[in-house]
């Protein structure tokens, strides 16, 4: 179980975190986390929070944030708020690491579906863009469907797909 103070890194995309607050310590009403995103060049997926509102404040570096159609660099001393199933991604463009504050309200499992994604960095289970195989989302993505999804193909079709793959990828010893 994520606590305050553990400290995650994804050695895949190079990605740092240290949980400073959790759902446990908040009646599962927040989750605030300390980033720290090497400059890659690179955006995550593009992906949703269905039922959580998202928040970023940039403290040194620079994000870029692409949010619907409109894509935004973002400094220090400026935020960022998502609202909950609103389509976005970011990543770092700039010269320097970025040093943010993220944070989720609720909670939900976030801080699980971190350390999840991030252990599978460490075992080297991502690929050059630091996403799993499609059999290890089919066990992932059903489990941390309330905090995060991918927006292609349609949720519909990767219900259906996963549904399909969960059973392979469970013989074959892969869980969320």
């Amino acid at each position: 179980m994520p606590h305050a103070g553990q400290e995650i890194e994804n050695p895949r995309t190079g990605q740092r975190m240290v949980f400073l607050v959790t759902g446990a310590e908040t009646g599962g009403e927040l989750l605030r986390i300390e980033c720290f995103n090497p400059p890659t060049g690179a955006d995550e997926p593009t992906h949703v929070h269905p039922r959580q509102e998202s928040r970023a404040e940039v403290l040194s570096g620079v994000l870029r944030f692409r949010v619907g159609s409109e894509s935004r660099d973002v400094g220090p001393g400026e935020t960022r708020t998502i609202a909950p199933g609103v389509p976005h991604g970011f990543g770092n463009h700039g010269t320097e690491p970025a040093h943010w504050i993220q944070e989720f309200r609720p909670a939900l499992r976030s801080a699980e579906f971190f350390e999840s994604l991030f252990a599978l960095g460490a075992r080297g289970a991502l690929d050059d863009h630091g996403m799993p195989s499609l059999l290890q989302l089919s066990v992932s993505v059903p489990a941390y469907a309330d905090e995060i999804r991918v927006t292609r193909p349609p949720w519909a079709v990767q219900r259906a797909l996963f549904a399909l793959l969960a059973p392979v990828a469970r013989r074959r010893g892969l869980r969320a």
